[in-house]
Protein backbone atom coordinates (compact mmCIF):
# COMPACT_ATOMS: atom_id res chain seq x y z
CA UNK A 1 0.00 0.00 0.00
CA UNK A 2 1.39 3.34 -1.05
CA UNK A 3 2.07 5.75 2.14
CA UNK A 4 1.72 9.79 1.52
CA UNK A 5 4.47 11.80 2.98
CA UNK A 6 2.44 14.66 4.96
CA UNK A 7 5.31 16.20 7.33
CA UNK A 8 3.73 18.12 10.47
CA UNK A 9 6.65 19.80 11.23
CA UNK A 10 9.63 21.89 9.65
CA UNK A 11 12.70 20.37 7.84
CA UNK A 12 14.95 22.01 10.33
CA UNK A 13 13.25 20.64 13.37
CA UNK A 14 12.95 17.06 11.12
CA UNK A 15 16.44 17.48 10.45
CA UNK A 16 17.76 18.45 13.97
CA UNK A 17 15.43 15.14 15.49
CA UNK A 18 17.43 13.08 12.97
CA UNK A 19 20.55 14.05 14.05
CA UNK A 20 20.18 14.26 17.30
CA UNK A 21 22.99 11.12 18.66
CA UNK A 22 24.41 10.39 14.98
CA UNK A 23 28.25 10.74 14.69
CA UNK A 24 28.27 10.81 10.95
CA UNK A 25 26.00 11.84 8.22
CA UNK A 26 27.48 11.57 5.17
CA UNK A 27 27.72 12.87 2.69
CA UNK A 28 27.54 15.96 4.36
CA UNK A 29 24.23 18.27 2.68
CA UNK A 30 22.73 15.00 0.99
CA UNK A 31 19.75 14.39 4.03
CA UNK A 32 18.64 17.61 3.92
CA UNK A 33 18.40 17.05 -0.27
CA UNK A 34 16.66 13.90 0.29
CA UNK A 35 14.29 15.32 2.61
CA UNK A 36 13.51 18.25 0.32
CA UNK A 37 12.72 16.09 -2.22
CA UNK A 38 10.36 13.70 0.21
CA UNK A 39 8.61 16.89 1.04
CA UNK A 40 8.00 18.08 -2.93
CA UNK A 41 6.95 14.23 -4.04
CA UNK A 42 5.02 13.64 -0.87
CA UNK A 43 6.99 10.14 -0.69
CA UNK A 44 8.33 8.86 2.23
CA UNK A 45 11.98 7.88 2.40
CA UNK A 46 12.76 4.31 2.33
CA UNK A 47 15.36 3.75 5.48
CA UNK A 48 16.89 0.82 5.85
CA UNK A 49 18.27 -0.93 8.89
CA UNK A 50 20.30 -4.27 8.26
CA UNK A 51 20.60 -6.82 11.37
CA UNK A 52 22.46 -10.32 11.47
CA UNK A 53 20.72 -12.41 13.74
CA UNK A 54 23.89 -13.96 15.08
CA UNK A 55 22.38 -14.30 18.40
CA UNK A 56 19.35 -15.04 20.12
CA UNK A 57 18.95 -11.82 22.24
CA UNK A 58 19.27 -7.86 21.90
CA UNK A 59 20.67 -5.09 24.47
CA UNK A 60 21.00 -1.59 24.63
CA UNK A 61 24.31 -1.51 21.89
CA UNK A 62 22.06 -2.81 19.00
CA UNK A 63 19.16 -0.83 19.99
CA UNK A 64 20.34 2.70 19.04
CA UNK A 65 19.91 2.44 15.37
CA UNK A 66 16.45 0.85 16.12
CA UNK A 67 15.46 4.08 17.92
CA UNK A 68 16.66 5.85 15.22
CA UNK A 69 14.95 3.58 12.74
CA UNK A 70 11.90 4.29 14.91
CA UNK A 71 12.56 7.92 14.43
CA UNK A 72 11.97 7.71 11.09
CA UNK A 73 9.19 5.41 11.33
CA UNK A 74 7.34 8.44 13.80
CA UNK A 75 8.25 11.12 11.38
CA UNK A 76 6.23 9.21 8.81
CA UNK A 77 8.92 7.50 6.73
CA UNK A 78 8.87 3.93 5.46
CA UNK A 79 11.19 2.02 7.99
CA UNK A 80 12.59 -0.92 6.37
CA UNK A 81 14.31 -3.78 8.45
CA UNK A 82 16.67 -6.40 6.51
CA UNK A 83 16.89 -9.69 8.46
CA UNK A 84 20.40 -10.85 7.26
CA UNK A 85 19.78 -14.64 7.41
CA UNK A 86 22.65 -15.24 4.46
CA UNK A 87 24.89 -12.43 5.80
CA UNK A 88 24.76 -13.74 8.92
CA UNK A 89 25.83 -16.93 7.86
CA UNK A 90 28.70 -15.34 6.46
CA UNK A 91 29.76 -12.92 9.40
CA UNK A 92 30.36 -9.43 9.62
CA UNK A 93 34.11 -8.34 9.85
CA UNK A 94 33.54 -5.18 11.05
CA UNK A 95 35.68 -4.50 14.08
CA UNK A 96 36.88 -7.32 14.77
CA UNK A 97 40.37 -9.26 14.35
CA UNK A 98 39.32 -12.57 13.37
CA UNK A 99 36.69 -14.00 11.55
CA UNK A 100 33.43 -14.77 13.17
CA UNK A 101 32.50 -18.21 13.52
CA UNK A 102 30.17 -19.29 11.09
CA UNK A 103 26.09 -20.27 11.56
CA UNK A 104 24.06 -22.60 10.09
CA UNK A 105 21.40 -20.94 8.68
CA UNK A 106 19.12 -22.97 10.93
CA UNK A 107 21.12 -21.02 13.85
CA UNK A 108 20.08 -18.14 12.17
CA UNK A 109 16.69 -18.67 11.64
CA UNK A 110 16.02 -19.36 14.98
CA UNK A 111 17.97 -16.35 16.38
CA UNK A 112 15.74 -14.21 13.86
CA UNK A 113 12.52 -15.43 15.45
CA UNK A 114 13.71 -13.99 18.74
CA UNK A 115 15.17 -10.80 17.02
CA UNK A 116 11.74 -9.82 15.62
CA UNK A 117 9.96 -9.92 18.87
CA UNK A 118 11.94 -7.64 20.71
CA UNK A 119 12.28 -5.63 17.60
CA UNK A 120 8.90 -5.02 17.71
CA UNK A 121 8.71 -3.48 21.68
CA UNK A 122 10.43 -0.68 19.48
CA UNK A 123 9.21 -0.77 16.28
CA UNK A 124 5.27 -0.45 14.53
CA UNK A 125 5.01 -3.83 13.29
CA UNK A 126 2.07 -2.74 11.21
CA UNK A 127 4.35 0.07 9.32
CA UNK A 128 7.63 -1.88 9.46
CA UNK A 129 8.80 -3.62 5.97
CA UNK A 130 10.70 -6.74 7.11
CA UNK A 131 12.72 -8.57 4.60
CA UNK A 132 14.96 -11.61 4.35
CA UNK A 133 18.20 -10.87 2.35
CA UNK A 134 18.29 -15.11 1.11
CA UNK A 135 15.08 -13.81 -0.59
CA UNK A 136 17.53 -12.43 -3.19
CA UNK A 137 21.17 -14.51 -2.52
CA UNK A 138 19.17 -17.73 -2.50
CA UNK A 139 18.18 -16.98 -6.06
CA UNK A 140 21.63 -15.80 -6.99
CA UNK A 141 23.79 -18.07 -9.95
CA UNK A 142 27.34 -18.53 -9.74
CA UNK A 143 27.88 -15.74 -12.31
CA UNK A 144 25.51 -13.38 -10.28
CA UNK A 145 27.94 -13.78 -7.37
CA UNK A 146 31.44 -13.08 -9.85
CA UNK A 147 29.46 -10.14 -11.43
CA UNK A 148 28.64 -8.79 -8.16
CA UNK A 149 32.23 -9.76 -6.94
CA UNK A 150 33.47 -7.87 -10.33
CA UNK A 151 32.06 -4.58 -8.94
CA UNK A 152 34.95 -3.81 -6.38
CA UNK A 153 38.90 -4.58 -6.54
CA UNK A 154 41.08 -6.03 -3.41
CA UNK A 155 43.14 -2.48 -3.05
CA UNK A 156 39.44 -0.78 -2.30
CA UNK A 157 38.37 -3.87 0.08
CA UNK A 158 41.68 -3.32 1.98
CA UNK A 159 41.39 0.59 2.96
CA UNK A 160 39.19 -0.76 5.68
CA UNK A 161 40.93 -0.33 8.75
CA UNK A 162 39.98 -4.18 10.21
CA UNK A 163 41.41 -5.70 7.26
CA UNK A 164 44.39 -3.36 6.93
CA UNK A 165 45.17 -4.54 10.46
CA UNK A 166 44.56 -8.04 10.37
CA UNK A 167 46.65 -7.91 7.25
CA UNK A 168 49.82 -6.14 8.26
CA UNK A 169 49.82 -8.77 11.67
CA UNK A 170 49.60 -11.48 9.16
CA UNK A 171 45.95 -12.61 11.10
CA UNK A 172 43.59 -14.76 8.24
CA UNK A 173 41.72 -12.86 6.48
CA UNK A 174 38.70 -15.38 5.28
CA UNK A 175 37.60 -14.52 1.46
CA UNK A 176 34.25 -15.22 2.56
CA UNK A 177 34.69 -11.73 4.83
CA UNK A 178 35.30 -9.71 1.90
CA UNK A 179 32.09 -10.63 0.27
CA UNK A 180 29.98 -9.63 2.89
CA UNK A 181 29.94 -5.68 2.38
CA UNK A 182 29.33 -6.22 -0.78
CA UNK A 183 25.87 -8.44 0.50
CA UNK A 184 25.37 -5.64 2.60
CA UNK A 185 25.51 -3.09 -0.33
CA UNK A 186 23.24 -5.06 -2.59
CA UNK A 187 20.61 -5.27 -0.16
CA UNK A 188 20.01 -1.66 -0.13
CA UNK A 189 19.66 -2.24 -4.02
CA UNK A 190 17.34 -4.71 -3.34
CA UNK A 191 15.06 -2.92 -1.17
CA UNK A 192 16.16 0.61 -3.24
CA UNK A 193 17.58 2.11 0.19
CA UNK A 194 17.42 6.32 0.68
CA UNK A 195 18.97 5.98 3.84
CA UNK A 196 20.94 3.57 5.69
CA UNK A 197 21.19 3.38 9.52
CA UNK A 198 23.79 1.78 11.36
CA UNK A 199 27.11 1.95 13.72
CA UNK A 200 30.06 3.58 13.08
CA UNK A 201 31.82 0.34 12.59
CA UNK A 202 29.58 0.37 9.62
CA UNK A 203 30.41 2.86 7.79
CA UNK A 204 32.25 1.11 5.03
CA UNK A 205 29.57 -1.10 4.33
CA UNK A 206 26.99 1.70 3.47
CA UNK A 207 29.59 3.17 1.35
CA UNK A 208 29.42 -0.09 -0.84
CA UNK A 209 25.81 0.23 -0.62
CA UNK A 210 26.16 4.04 -2.41
CA UNK A 211 28.91 2.57 -5.00
CA UNK A 212 26.94 -0.18 -6.04
CA UNK A 213 23.34 1.63 -6.42
CA UNK A 214 25.09 4.35 -8.75
CA UNK A 215 26.39 1.68 -10.85
CA UNK A 216 23.19 0.60 -11.30
CA UNK A 217 21.87 3.92 -11.56
CA UNK A 218 19.90 4.51 -8.99
CA UNK A 219 20.51 7.67 -6.88
CA UNK A 220 22.84 6.67 -4.04
CA UNK A 221 21.87 6.06 -0.09
CA UNK A 222 22.65 8.54 2.78
CA UNK A 223 24.36 6.98 5.77
CA UNK A 224 23.82 7.59 9.37
CA UNK A 225 25.88 6.38 11.62
CA UNK A 226 25.50 6.62 15.34
CA UNK A 227 27.90 5.92 18.16
CA UNK A 228 29.41 2.93 19.36
CA UNK A 229 27.46 2.93 22.74
CA UNK A 230 29.91 2.01 25.71
CA UNK A 231 29.50 -0.57 28.22
CA UNK A 232 28.62 -0.94 31.91
CA UNK A 233 32.52 -0.92 32.88
CA UNK A 234 32.52 2.84 31.30
CA UNK A 235 35.53 1.55 28.59
CA UNK A 236 34.71 -1.54 26.46
CA UNK A 237 31.52 -1.66 23.94
CA UNK A 238 28.39 -2.95 25.26
CA UNK A 239 29.19 -6.76 24.77
CA UNK A 240 27.15 -10.09 26.37
CA UNK A 241 30.73 -11.74 26.36
CA UNK A 242 32.35 -8.97 28.33
CA UNK A 243 29.01 -8.60 30.68
CA UNK A 244 28.98 -5.30 30.66
CA UNK A 245 25.66 -4.62 28.98
CA UNK A 246 21.72 -3.55 29.57
CA UNK A 247 19.54 -6.45 27.88
CA UNK A 248 16.16 -5.68 26.58
CA UNK A 249 14.88 -8.95 27.76
CA UNK A 250 16.63 -7.94 31.66
CA UNK A 251 13.43 -7.88 34.02
CA UNK A 252 12.91 -3.97 34.89
CA UNK A 253 14.79 -4.36 38.04
CA UNK A 254 17.86 -5.35 36.57
CA UNK A 255 18.06 -3.05 34.42
CA UNK A 256 17.19 -0.43 36.40
CA UNK A 257 19.84 -1.54 38.77
CA UNK A 258 22.16 -1.84 35.82
CA UNK A 259 21.69 1.57 34.71
CA UNK A 260 22.07 2.71 37.95
CA UNK A 261 25.76 1.40 37.82
CA UNK A 262 27.07 3.06 35.25
CA UNK A 263 29.83 5.53 35.79
CA UNK A 264 28.25 9.19 35.84
CA UNK A 265 30.37 10.28 33.34
CA UNK A 266 28.82 7.95 30.63
CA UNK A 267 25.56 8.76 31.49
CA UNK A 268 25.08 11.71 29.29
CA UNK A 269 25.73 9.60 26.19
CA UNK A 270 22.95 7.10 27.05
CA UNK A 271 20.45 10.43 27.40
CA UNK A 272 21.52 11.64 24.35
CA UNK A 273 21.03 8.02 22.49
CA UNK A 274 18.46 6.15 24.28
CA UNK A 275 15.74 8.80 26.00
CA UNK A 276 13.59 11.48 24.43
CA UNK A 277 15.26 14.32 26.47
CA UNK A 278 15.62 17.72 24.91
CA UNK A 279 18.96 18.37 24.33
CA UNK A 280 19.11 21.77 25.85
CA UNK A 281 17.60 20.14 29.05
CA UNK A 282 20.41 17.19 29.11
CA UNK A 283 22.75 20.25 28.65
CA UNK A 284 21.05 22.38 31.47
CA UNK A 285 21.37 19.34 34.28
CA UNK A 286 24.97 18.90 32.89
CA UNK A 287 25.62 22.07 33.93
CA UNK A 288 24.19 22.04 37.14
CA UNK A 289 25.98 18.62 38.15
CA UNK A 290 28.87 20.47 37.09
CA UNK A 291 27.99 23.16 39.58
CA UNK A 292 27.39 21.03 42.41
CA UNK A 293 23.71 22.14 42.41
CA UNK A 294 22.09 18.59 41.21
CA UNK A 295 23.58 15.49 42.59
CA UNK A 296 24.58 12.92 39.83
CA UNK A 297 22.34 10.22 41.82
CA UNK A 298 19.40 12.14 40.67
CA UNK A 299 20.01 12.45 37.34
CA UNK A 300 21.16 9.11 37.34
CA UNK A 301 17.98 8.04 38.69
CA UNK A 302 16.08 9.77 35.87
CA UNK A 303 17.68 7.87 33.15
CA UNK A 304 16.57 4.77 34.65
CA UNK A 305 13.27 5.40 34.78
CA UNK A 306 13.40 6.84 31.03
CA UNK A 307 15.72 2.98 30.38
CA UNK A 308 12.89 0.78 31.56
CA UNK A 309 9.93 3.46 30.61
CA UNK A 310 11.32 2.34 26.79
CA UNK A 311 10.66 -1.28 27.44
CA UNK A 312 7.97 -1.62 30.10
CA UNK A 313 4.61 -0.06 31.37
CA UNK A 314 5.14 3.02 34.07
CA UNK A 315 3.56 0.40 37.08
CA UNK A 316 6.88 -1.61 36.51
CA UNK A 317 9.15 1.37 36.32
CA UNK A 318 7.94 2.15 39.63
CA UNK A 319 8.21 -1.30 40.84
CA UNK A 320 11.53 -1.60 39.67
CA UNK A 321 12.52 2.18 41.13
CA UNK A 322 11.13 0.83 44.88
CA UNK A 323 13.03 -2.40 44.59
CA UNK A 324 16.44 -0.40 43.84
CA UNK A 325 15.62 2.02 46.72
CA UNK A 326 15.09 -1.09 48.88
CA UNK A 327 17.33 -3.96 48.02
CA UNK A 328 20.26 -1.43 47.09
CA UNK A 329 20.02 1.41 49.13
CA UNK A 330 18.72 -0.15 52.41
CA UNK A 331 19.98 -3.51 51.74
CA UNK A 332 17.06 -4.99 52.37
CA UNK A 333 16.26 -8.49 50.43
CA UNK A 334 13.83 -7.92 47.54
CA UNK A 335 10.03 -9.04 48.31
CA UNK A 336 10.23 -11.52 45.59
CA UNK A 337 12.89 -13.73 43.80
CA UNK A 338 13.57 -16.79 41.95
CA UNK A 339 14.32 -20.24 43.70
CA UNK A 340 17.01 -22.35 43.52
CA UNK A 341 15.74 -26.02 44.13
CA UNK A 342 18.14 -28.30 45.22
CA UNK A 343 17.33 -32.32 45.25
CA UNK A 344 18.20 -34.25 48.73
CA UNK A 345 19.79 -36.55 46.74
CA UNK A 346 22.38 -33.93 45.75
CA UNK A 347 23.30 -33.29 49.81
CA UNK A 348 25.88 -34.65 51.25
CA UNK A 349 25.82 -35.37 54.94
CA UNK A 350 22.73 -32.08 54.72
CA UNK A 351 25.80 -29.73 53.04
CA UNK A 352 25.99 -28.27 49.44
CA UNK A 353 29.82 -26.67 48.16
CA UNK A 354 28.63 -23.48 48.26
CA UNK A 355 30.08 -23.03 44.17
CA UNK A 356 27.87 -25.14 42.43
CA UNK A 357 25.15 -24.10 44.83
CA UNK A 358 25.69 -20.65 42.88
CA UNK A 359 26.13 -22.31 39.65
CA UNK A 360 22.71 -24.01 39.92
CA UNK A 361 21.13 -20.46 41.04
CA UNK A 362 22.18 -19.31 37.41
CA UNK A 363 24.69 -16.74 39.14
CA UNK A 364 27.60 -18.16 37.78
CA UNK A 365 28.40 -19.92 34.39
CA UNK A 366 31.27 -22.66 36.00
CA UNK A 367 32.54 -23.33 39.51
CA UNK A 368 35.05 -21.73 38.71
CA UNK A 369 33.73 -18.45 38.16
CA UNK A 370 31.87 -19.58 41.20
CA UNK A 371 34.91 -19.81 43.29
CA UNK A 372 36.64 -16.39 42.07
CA UNK A 373 32.70 -14.28 43.30
CA UNK A 374 33.57 -16.21 46.95
CA UNK A 375 36.76 -15.16 46.48
CA UNK A 376 35.71 -11.44 45.99
CA UNK A 377 33.37 -10.78 48.72
CA UNK A 378 30.68 -11.50 46.65
CA UNK A 379 28.62 -14.06 48.13
CA UNK A 380 26.23 -13.85 50.80
CA UNK A 381 23.48 -16.62 52.55
CA UNK A 382 21.59 -14.79 54.77
CA UNK A 383 23.15 -11.84 54.39
CA UNK A 384 26.80 -13.72 55.69
CA UNK A 385 29.53 -13.24 53.19
CA UNK A 386 30.57 -16.97 52.29
CA UNK A 387 34.77 -16.78 53.66
CA UNK A 388 35.97 -19.48 51.40
CA UNK A 389 35.07 -21.44 48.17
CA UNK A 390 35.82 -24.36 49.70
CA UNK A 391 32.94 -23.81 52.02
CA UNK A 392 30.31 -26.49 52.50
CA UNK A 393 26.69 -25.01 53.30
CA UNK A 394 24.32 -26.70 55.74
CA UNK A 395 21.66 -26.92 53.25
CA UNK A 396 18.26 -24.68 54.91
CA UNK A 397 15.18 -24.34 53.15
CA UNK A 398 14.07 -21.21 52.75
CA UNK A 399 17.86 -19.25 53.13
CA UNK A 400 18.55 -16.33 50.79
CA UNK A 401 21.51 -16.53 48.37
CA UNK A 402 22.81 -13.51 47.56
CA UNK A 403 25.49 -12.02 44.58
CA UNK A 404 26.70 -9.15 44.00
CA UNK A 405 24.24 -6.39 44.89
CA UNK A 406 21.15 -7.66 42.84
CA UNK A 407 20.95 -11.38 42.73
CA UNK A 408 19.11 -13.01 45.09
CA UNK A 409 17.44 -16.38 44.72
CA UNK A 410 15.96 -18.88 48.10
CA UNK A 411 17.19 -21.91 48.69
CA UNK A 412 14.22 -24.98 48.20
CA UNK A 413 14.63 -28.23 49.24
CA UNK A 414 12.71 -30.90 47.82
CA UNK A 415 12.88 -34.55 47.53
CA UNK A 416 13.00 -37.41 50.37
Amino acid sequence: MAVTYNPSISIEEELELICRGAEDVFPEGELEKKLRKAREERRPLRVKLGVDPTGADLHLGHVIPILKLKQFQDLGHQAILIIGDYTATVGDPSGRNKARPQLSHEEVLDNASRYKEQVYRILDPERTEIVYNGAWFKEMAFSDVIRLLSSMTLARMLEREDFQNRFRSQSPISLHELVYPLMQGYDSIMVRADIELGATDQKFNILVGRDLQRERGMEPQVGICNPVLIGLDGTEKMSKSLGNYIGLNDPPEEMYGKTMSIPDDLMWMYYELITDVPIAEIQAMRDRVREGTLHPREVKRRLARAVVGRFYAVDDVDRAEQHFDRVIGRGEAPEEMPEVVIDRGQLNNGAIWVPKLVVLAGFAASNGEARRLIEQGGVKIDGVAVASPSEDWPARDGAVLQVGRRKFARVRIEGA
